[in-house]
């Protein structure tokens, strides 16, 4: 079976369980902490590790985790020891936040600019994207900065890509320029 399914359906048996005993936002918590701790070599190499023991997993991740994390969340990642899937943990740690997303209509949009944009500027983007209606329910932004842009923006979600950069436009008039016969052999001369 792949990563990504077994992350997928161990991801939704959490949302499942978490939402049933209404510690659905504290259990996004831990998962979005675990997730910044999988960022840290040294920790997800020792999560990964097929060479360290359950048993011996289990110990560390309960004196670093066991006080701060939830009962349920630490009950599910023993789940994970138990059954040998704790090296898919940072998997099922982002499956887990994209099916929050989904459960509670959020749509993370990533816009890429070629200057950082203004707060009125992302607000005003963001209520565009709401009264377009290709968004569902609450907009999540995460910007980005590429000079390479030259100006204009890029925005990407759910799959798709809109592009109206300079660079982009710069890119299409070159390739009009080089399929345009008449002028190349212009040049050519």
């Amino acid at each position: 079976m792949s990563a990504h399914r077994i992350a997928t359906r161990y991801a939704k048996s959490l949302i499942e369980v978490a939402n049933e005993q209404g510690k659905l936002d504290r259990v996004l918590e831990d998962i979005q902490s675990f997730g910044q701790l999988c960022a840290v070599r040294d920790f997800y190499l020792l999560v990964k590790s097929p060479i360290i023991k359950a048993d011996k997993k289990k110990k560390i991740l309960d004196s670093l985790l066991g006080e701060k994390f939830d009962e349920l969340t630490m009950s599910f990642i023993h789940i994970l020891l138990r059954k040998g899937r704790e090296a898919y943990l940072s998997e099922i740690a982002q499956e887990f936040i994209l099916e929050y997303k989904k459960l509670r209509h959020i749509t993370t949009v990533k816009v890429t600019t070629a200057v950082e944009l203004s707060e009125k500027a992302l607000e005003a983007l963001r209520k565009k994207l709401a009264a377009s209606g290709i968004t569902d329910g609450e907009i999540e932004l995460e910007t980005k900065v590429n000079p390479k842009l030259i100006g204009g923006l890029t925005i990407e979600f759910d799959g798709k890509k809109y592009d109206s950069s300079v660079a982009r436009k710069l890119d299409e008039l070159h390739k009009q320029f080089e399929d345009n016969l008449y002028i190349s052999q212009i040049i050519a001369s």
